[in-house]
């Protein structure tokens, strides 16, 4: 039975979420303030967190990085629903999934199971990944270029790897948007090419001088194989 640890200060829908997801085969503790929840969450004891923005003592944001400092636990964000704000710096700040509130539990169990499952499927493949230089170790999300430790943040480090993952082909804004950023394309967003000039930064070029990453004008962007 897969161990989840809630964090809302929010009692009613705690015990709410409690009785219907023990139903659905998890075993659900509350914890109700950001601090508290840091405490409990890094103990190791726990298959997946699901953690609201709105906390006292510590909101939301500040709990993931926490959290997510110390360990890969998989973290699921309930978000006010309509403030993709929220939603946006959750995932750059290594959330894994969100689900807006008033949360349905119904969809919250789908999204767990399949979050859970990613986890699983993670475990199951080679977590390395490498392109010339350029090693990316998605198992503790590390990124070293000629062995020099490189950091990104949560979203440049997803827009990476989908980039990486078809080196030599274009991946398309749209997948990108959606994919890494977890948001579908909008046309006056510029938000991608942001990430991809710091992942340019970041990375430097090529040891030949040539860039890593080519923008492929109204369509996408190509990661060099060398």
């Amino acid at each position: 039975m897969p161990r989840v640890l809630l964090i809302d200060d929010d009692q009613t829908l705690c015990e709410l979420l409690g009785e219907y997801l023990a139903g659905e085969g998890f075993d659900l503790h509350s914890a109700h303030d950001g601090r508290e929840g840091v405490r409990l969450a890094v103990t190791g004891q726990w298959d997946a967190v699901i953690l609201d923005v709105m906390l006292p003592g510590m909101n939301g944001f500040e709990v993931l990085k926490r959290i997510k400092f110390t360990s890969k636990l998989p973290v699921l964000m309930l978000t006010a629903r309509g403030e993709d704000t929220d939603t946006v710096v959750g995932l750059e700040l290594g959330a894994d999934d969100y689900v807006a509130k008033p949360a349905s539990p119904r969809v919250l169990a789908a999204r767990l199971r399949a979050l859970l499952r990613r986890q699983e499927q993670d475990r199951e493949h080679d977590e390395l990944l490498r392109i010339g230089d350029l090693l990316m170790d998605s198992g503790n999300r590390s990124v070293q270029v000629d062995g020099r430790p490189v950091e990104l943040t949560g979203a440049e480090f997803n827009l990476l790897q989908l980039l990486l993952e078809q080196a030599g082909s274009i991946v398309g804004r749209d997948v990108l948007a959606e994919q890494g950023l977890g948001r579908p394309l909008q046309g006056y967003d510029r938000r991608i090419e942001t990430h991809m000039a710091q992942i340019r930064r970041k990375l430097g070029p090529l040891s030949d001088g040539s860039p890593r990453i080519h923008t492929v004008r109204g369509t996408g962007y190509q990661y060099s194989k060398g």
